[in-house]
């Protein structure tokens, strides 16, 4: 699934999120006993049309559901297609809901992980809730997109689960 992914993006930091937020989707996906690998590919898969956009957000996500259609992913187009919270906005199923605070959240555990020297498995709940309310630490994080966790699971649990998913992936992030 990964060569798919680099078939359409070739910036390494954006797939490097891309793995982070599949991580995080797949943990999250176990605590809500979903479906896991489903989870695991909508968040690998959610930046598929990013760099072909260049920056058109009128045409991000929906471009991707196309790709993921053509590619024979079409059990996630929707939910790529969907993702794009300045087009769409109204997230209801627990996966959708998910997806948007995964993506902005790993930014904010990266961003933690950084400080703390690039070891991500220094990085504790603490440090993320301190941080969560530093809104000029990792500004590009949409507070308010994570915070639609809350609709599903505690803010605090999500928090560790995110972070436990980001560990898992951390070695294709280039953490230790």
């Amino acid at each position: 699934m990964l060569e798919i992914l680099r078939k359409y993006v070739k910036d390494e930091s954006l797939i490097k999120h891309c793995i982070a937020v599949a991580g995080i989707m797949r943990e999250v996906a176990k605590e809500l006993k979903e479906d896991a690998e489903l989870w695991w590919k909508v968040g690998l898969l959610h930046d598929i049309d990013y760099e072909l956009c260049k920056g058109d957000m009128s045409k991000h996500g929906v471009i991707g559901g196309e790709i993921l259609v053509k590619e024979g992913f079409s059990d996630i187009a929707e939910f790529v297609r969907g993702h794009n919270h300045m087009l769409f906005g109204n997230y209801e199923k627990p996966i959708e809901i998910a997806l948007q605070a995964s993506d902005s959240i790993s930014g904010l555990i990266i961003a933690c992980a950084l400080v703390k020297g690039g070891r991500i498995t220094d990085v504790t709940v603490k440090t993320i809730k301190k941080k969560f309310k530093e809104k000029s630490f990792a500004a590009g994080c949409d507070r308010e997109r994570i915070r639609l966790i809350e609709k599903i699971m505690p803010l605090e649990n999500f928090y560790e689960i995110a972070l436990r998913g980001a560990i898992n992936v951390k070695e294709d992030l280039g953490f230790v």
